[in-house]
C-alpha cells in the first residue's frame, strides 16, 4: 500500500494551525454576507486564494477539530497542510527551491498571479482531501469557488494544477518517517494503527492519585460532562521529531529547573508562591490574556496575524505562514525534547504538596474572586478547565510566542505592530457573564510585549511557574531566527 492511500484512510483528528491562521481569515471575510461568501466568484487573477478561497472553508473545521489538542498535533498538521504551499510556489519564483522537492522551474512567463493562486488552491485540496477527507463536501465548495475542477488529480510538474497537487504529495512523503508516528506504525505495528501513540516507553513517575516525587510531572484529573479521566503526557516522543533548522534540539542549552527541586524547599516554596500571588491579584485583563493565549488559533491567527497579512498577495503570505510554520514545529520539538528531559513538576501538583489543607490566599473558582480560605488540596489554576497534559518545563506557550514573535520581526523588519483584541462584558469562557466586568480591549504595539504577556500568562493562570517561562527565553528565540534563515535560504535556491 503506498503512503499516499494509507494517508488517505487516515484521520489527523483536527486541523491547523498555530499559524497565520484559519482565524484570521473569518476577521476578514466576516464583512461579506454568509450567502455572497458561498456564491462568489473568486478571481484568479487578482484575488488571494488563501483569504479568499482556501481558509473560509477551513477556520470553522480548524477551530472545531483543534480545540483541547495539544500543540505537536497542530504543528505537525501545518507541515502537511500549509507547508506545501511553499513548494507549490516555487516553481513560479526566480530562485526558490522547494522544502520538500525540486519541481523545476517555470519559464518566467508563467509566474502569474493566476498560476500561483491555482497551485496553491490545487496543494489545499490534495492536502485537505488527506488530512480531513470527512469534510469533502467542504473542499470541493472551496474548488467550486474558486472555479477549478476538483476531478483533475494529473500529476502534471508543467501545469499550476499538478504542481499544486505534487507539492502536496510530495510532502506527505517526505515526511512519512520523521519521528512523529502520525500513522501509528512505528515498531512495526500492521493492525489497530495509533497515530501519535508515544514509541518510547515514557512512564511518569507520580500517578494521577500519588505524588511519589514532587519535582517530577504528575497527571492530572479532568472533567468532561462529570465524568472523571486522568491524563497521558502527550506526544512524550515529539523531541524526536526532525527538525526543518537546526540538527538537533541538543544543540540548545537549557539547564535543569533547579528552583523545582523539592529537596530545595524555599526555592521551591519561592516558585509556588509566585503562582498563588498571581492567583490572588488576578484581574480581568490577565484573565482575558490568558484565556487569549490559551487558545494558539485566536491568538497567533485572527489577533496577531491579520494585522501581518492584511495587504500580503498570496506569495508573500505563503513565504510568511511558511516561516511562522517553521518556528512553530521546530521550538515545539525543542520545548518537548526538554518536557520529556526534565519531566517537570505542574503548579497543581506543588501546591498541594506543600499546603494541602492548609488555608492559602488565591482566586477561589469561576465567579468567587479572590478568597482567604481555599485549602491547597482545592486550588485549581485560572485555566484549569484545559490543563496542560505534559510536563512543564521549559513553557510551551511562551517557547511558541517567542519564537513566533522573533520570526515576525526578522519578517516584517520591525518589532512594532497594532495587535488588538476586543471581549465584550461578561464574555469569558471560564467566568462567563462574569469577566470581564465591562467591555475590555487588549492591545499591544510591539512584539515584545505580546510575547512577554503570552509568557506570563501561563502563570496568571497557573499552568506554569515563573522559571518554566524564564526557560523558554534561553533557545526560542534563536529558533525564531533559524526558521527565517532557513525560509530565507529556500527562496534563495539554497
Amino acid at each position: 500500500m503506498t503512503n499516499w492511500r494509507r494517508l488517505r484512510g487516515w484521520r489527523l483528528g483536527y486541523a491547523v494551525t498555530f499559524v497565520a491562521a484559519i482565524s484570521l481569515i473569518g476577521s476578514l471575510t466576516s464583512a461579506m454576507p454568509a450567502s455572497s461568501q458561498q456564491t462568489a466568484s473568486f478571481d484568479l487573477d487578482h484575488g488571494n486564494a488563501l483569504i479568499e478561497v482556501v481558509y473560509p472553508k477551513f477556520q470553522r473545521v480548524s477551530r472545531t477539530e483543534s480545540f483541547g489538542r495539544p500543540a505537536t498535533l497542530t504543528v505537525d498538521h501545518a507541515v502537511l497542510i500549509e507547508m506545501p504551499w511553499f513548494d507549490a510556489l516555487a516553481p513560479y519564483h526566480p530562485t526558490a527551491k522547494g522544502i520538500f522537492s525540486d519541481l523545476g522551474r517555470r519559464p518566467v512567463a508563467e509566474h502569474t498571479t493566476r498560476n500561483k493562486n491555482i497551485a496553491v488552491i490545487y496543494s489545499a485540496f490534495t492536502s485537505l482531501n488527506a488530512v480531513l477527507p470527512e469534510y469533502k463536501p467542504r473542499w470541493l465548495e472551496m474548488m467550486e469557488a474558486a472555479g477549478l475542477d476538483p476531478n483533475n488529480t494529473a500529476e502534471d510538474p508543467t501545469t499550476p494544477s499538478g504542481i499544486g497537487i505534487l507539492a502536496a504529495k510530495n510532502t506527505i512523503a517526505a515526511r512519512r518517517n520523521d519521528g512523529s508516528n502520525r500513522y501509528g506504525d512505528i515498531g512495526g505495528r500492521s493492525y489497530n494503527l495509533q497515530p501519535y501513540a508515544d514509541y518510547t516507553g515514557y512512564q511518569p513517575v507520580n500517578s494521577a492519585y500519588e505524588l511519589r516525587n514532587p519535582s517530577r510531572w504528575q497527571p492530572n484529573t479532568h472533567s468532561a460532562r462529570n465524568v472523571y479521566k486522568d491524563q497521558q503526557f502527550a506526544t512524550p516522543h515529539y523531541g524526536r521529531v526532525k527538525p526543518f533548522s537546526y540538527d538537533s534540539p541538543t544543540q540548545f542549552k537549557v539547564p535543569p529547573p533547579t528552583k523545582l527541586n523539592h529537596l530545595s524547599r524555599e526555592v521551591y516554596r519561592g516558585q509556588v508562591d509566585e503562582v498563588l500571588r498571581a492567583s490572588a491579584n488576578l484581574n480581568d485583563r490577565q484573565k482575558m490574556t490568558a484565556e487569549l493565549f490559551n487558545d494558539g488559533v485566536l491568538a497567533f491567527g485572527a489577533v496577531a496575524g491579520t494585522p501581518v497579512v492584511r495587504d500580503y498577495d498570496t506569495e508573500t503570505m505563503v513565504h510568511y505562514i511558511t516561516t511562522s510554520d517553521v518556528a512553530f514545529v521546530d521550538v515545539t520539538i525543542a520545548t518537548w525534547h526538554f518536557k520529556r528531559k526534565y519531566d517537570a513538576v505542574r503548579p497543581f501538583s506543588a501546591v498541594r504538596y506543600l499546603y494541602g489543607d492548609e488555608e492559602v490566599t488565591a482566586w477561589g473558582g469561576p465567579g468567587k474572586g479572590t478568597v482567604s480560605d481555599i485549602t491547597g488540596d482545592e486550588w485549581q489554576g485560572y485555566l484549569n478547565m484545559t490543563p496542560a497534559d505534559h510536563a512543564s518545563y521549559p513553557s510551551a506557550h511562551s517557547a511558541i510566542c517567542l519564537a513566533f514573535a522573533q520570526q515576525v520581526r526578522r519578517f516584517t523588519g520591525t518589532d512594532a505592530i497594532n495587535v488588538v483584541a476586543f471581549y465584550a462584558k461578561g464574555s469569558s469562557l471560564v467566568e462567563p457573564g462574569v469577566t470581564p466586568a465591562s467591555d475590555l480591549m487588549l492591545n499591544w504595539s510591539n512584539w515584545t510585549d505580546f510575547a512577554g504577556d503570552c509568557g506570563k500568562s501561563r502563570v496568571w493562570g497557573g499552568q506554569n511557574f515563573p522559571s518554566a517561562v524564564e526557560a523558554a527565553a534561553l533557545y526560542a528565540p534563536q529558533i525564531g531566527n533559524l526558521s527565517y534563515e532557513f525560509v530565507q535560504r529556500k527562496l534563495n535556491g539554497g
